[in-house]
């Protein structure tokens, strides 16, 4: 089977589980797990930001990010594709009273003077305050898209001059890097919060770690605990996250290659379906009326793809499945495709 439902699917590396076997540890709940406390060093300093967090989830980094910035009766500015908006279970409202208000792109890249009109500013008693604006790189629902990142600075820039924050949801900004040739602590230097996930391209079996000033991860330490999500000897899974960063960073670009690899293939059956040019990273969206039928025949051929909406898949690239694989998988969907 050739699974390219999601990134999150890989297995850890035989050199992963060493360093999680050998990983020294400690309870986090009392600040004592030194995996733990380097792995939230290390990405921080990637950043350039004061202190890290490792979360289970990049969800739950989200979800503190935010809060971080976003008290009950204010709002946060986000793409209508925002992850945070479609596939957080609601959990901003409703565990932490954020309003959210949302602007349209083009597969999800930001348009810095849209958004900043849309900013809501000194309104007095009459409309909700925006106190964050959200930006996903890469953009998952977009197609993996890369965010032109002249557009993000002058969105950015604007909004820390009117007193806006700025929180990014990095899930799968080492895609994003590697396209763009920038540094993790160019990105950091543009928000105030940031997530990095280690459980989609670089491999890791759970955990994105939100950094930020020291002030804000404090607080966001304790509502983590609030939430259920105080570790203890968790110090196994940041080693896990430590590998994944000295060893996977930039093999991510292998990833986008097989995912151009995969649409090249479905597109010499199905040609309407994709288009190649477009793939940006490691995501792939394909257009297949009856989606959900198409992605139950490609199953029984051996490849799964996930169901994005009724007339729309999406194929994921990773390390677990190589490009030979992605090219496969990419002709049984074009013949399905075909002979619909």
């Amino acid at each position: 089977m050739i699974d390219l439902r999601s990134d999150t699917l890989t297995r850890p590396s035989a050199g992963m589980r060493r360093a999680m076997a050998e990983a020294e540890v400690g309870d986090d709940v009392y600040g004592e797990d030194p995996t733990i406390t380097a792995l939230e060093e290390r990405v921080a300093g990637l950043f350039g930001h004061e202190a890290g967090l490792f979360c289970p989830t990049g969800s739950m980094a989200n979800l503190l990010g935010v809060w971080c910035h976003v008290k009950p009766g204010t709002e946060v500015l986000c793409d209508s594709l925002a992850h945070i908006a479609r596939a957080e279970m609601g959990a901003h409202g409703a565990l932490h009273g954020v309003t959210m208000r949302t602007w349209t792109s083009e597969r999800g890249r930001v348009d810095a003077g849209r958004v900043i009109d849309m900013l809501a500013v000194d309104c007095g008693p009459y409309l909700v305050e925006t106190a964050c604006v959200e930006v996903e790189d890469t953009s998952n629902f977009g197609g993996g898209t890369v965010q032109d990142v002249s557009e993000v600075r002058a969105l950015t820039e604007h909004a820390a001059s009117v007193g806006i924050s700025r929180h990014l949801d990095g899930a799968r900004l080492a895609n994003a890097a590697a396209v763009t040739g920038l540094s993790l602590a160019d990105y950091g230097a543009m928000f105030d919060t940031a997530t990095l996930c280690l459980s989609k391209g670089l491999g890791a079996p759970v955990g994105t770690v939100l950094v930020g000033s020291r002030e804000h991860m404090v607080a966001a330490r304790v509502q983590r605990k609030r939430l259920g999500g105080g570790w203890r000897q968790a110090g196994i899974l940041a080693a896990a996250g430590l590998w994944a960063i000295d060893h996977n960073l930039e093999r991510v670009q292998e990833d986008h290659a097989a995912a151009r690899a995969f649409a090249e293939a479905v597109a010499e059956s199905a040609p309407d379906a994709v288009t190649p040019d477009e793939v940006e990273t490691n995501v792939v969206l394909v257009s297949a009326a009856g989606a959900r039928a198409v992605a139950t025949e490609c199953e029984a051929r051996g490849v799964r793809l996930s169901v994005i909406d009724p007339s729309q898949l999406r194929a994921v690239t990773h390390l677990d499945a190589s490009a030979e694989d992605a090219r496969t998988a990419g002709r049984v969907l074009g013949h399905v495709l075909a002979g619909r």
